[in-house]
């Protein structure tokens, strides 16, 4: 091998090695949280698709391209409250199946709707980190009356900060 071929190689060698050598400090401030951390977040959604499933007008008074702003807490145990991950219609919303672990996050919910028999089923997939969470939330109904829709938000949160303290109880 000429010097010329060793030097490259070397070069490589040096460049290769440099690229995996982040610092500690770095890696700590890259590291996911086990869970969601608790607090008062933020979540701006964008409705990216809103399309009737029964070729009726959906039951929902968005329309492609709003962007919704919500606020609500997640609890200590890393479970987000469901007005995080609802349609802005005051559903009222439960979290049946959730998966918040090593930043990603995945949740569906069952909701009931003033007015509608049926069920809103808003099933959220993303990731998350200290500071907030991503991703998309695809919601189907299944009304008994006309109405259903497929909406699809994109969702971005941040933590705002501690979760207010709770009202104290009104005496009677």
């Amino acid at each position: 091998m000429g010097m010329s071929k060793l030097a490259c190689v070397g070069g490589l060698a040096l460049a290769v090695a440099a690229c995996g050598g982040e610092t500690k400090q770095e890696a700590a401030a890259e590291e996911v949280p086990a869970t969601l951390a608790a607090g008062l977040y933020e979540v701006t959604s964008e409705v990216t698709t809103l399309a009737s499933t029964d070729n009726s007008t959906p039951a929902i008074k968005v329309k492609h391209g709003d962007k919704i702003i919500a606020r609500a807490c997640v609890a200590p145990d890393g479970k987000p409250a469901p007005e995080l991950l609802a349609d802005a219609e005051g559903d009222k919303c439960e979290i049946k199946n959730s998966y918040i672990r090593n930043g990603r996050m995945s949740a569906q919910m069952s909701c009931t709707r003033d007015g509608h028999l049926g069920y809103v089923m808003p099933a959220m997939m993303g990731s998350y980190s200290a500071g907030g969470f991503e991703g998309e939330i695809n919601t189907l109904t299944y009304f008994n009356e006309d109405g259903d829709y497929r909406l699809t938000r994109k969702v971005t949160a941040k933590r705002l900060g501690d979760c207010p303290p709770a009202a104290p109880p009104e005496k009677a």
